[in-house]
């Protein structure tokens, strides 16, 4: 008989899994959120800007950043802190946040890189990090929870 903390179909191991994988990949976020306000991880910290296109902050000296960028980075990983703590939630956190991560991947394609549209700010390395973190985090998601 399955006890109440441990969902049917589940084992214990499984169960810990998906909510350590959620934690983990919340840290990264929170990690790349504030490496995002250092100067010098960042480059050209100088010209960062609230949100847009004309922000020449880099995180890393690849991926473009803006305040905005930084704070949503912030976001998801509280986010996903806060989903970890079940089972389920910690699923919906790794496959629904990948499916927005594909969703802005698409819209990174789709929008020109000088546009007005282009308010996060995205650039083509953040596009195929976005293609990356998307497939891997919905992979995570399910191969973490697979039904017995």
């Amino acid at each position: 008989m399955a006890s109440r903390s441990e969902p049917v179909g589940r084992t214990v191991n499984e169960t810990a899994l998906v909510r350590r994988v959620a934690v983990a990949v919340s840290a990264v976020f929170l990690l790349v959120g504030v490496l995002g306000f250092i100067p010098g991880v960042t480059t050209n910290y100088d010209s960062m800007t609230f949100a847009g296109h004309e922000s020449d902050a880099h995180l890393l000296g690849v991926f473009e950043v803006s305040v905005l960028h930084n704070i949503v980075h912030l976001l998801f990983g509280v986010v996903g802190l806060a989903m970890a703590r079940t089972v389920e939630r910690a699923r919906l956190y790794l496959i629904g946040g990948g499916a927005v991560y594909l969703v802005l991947w698409l819209y990174g394609l789709v929008i020109g890189h000088d546009s007005a549209a282009n308010f996060v700010p995205l650039n083509g390395a953040d596009n195929w990090l976005h293609f990356f973190l998307g497939v891997g985090m919905i992979a995570l998601g399910l191969l973490t929870t697979r039904k017995r």
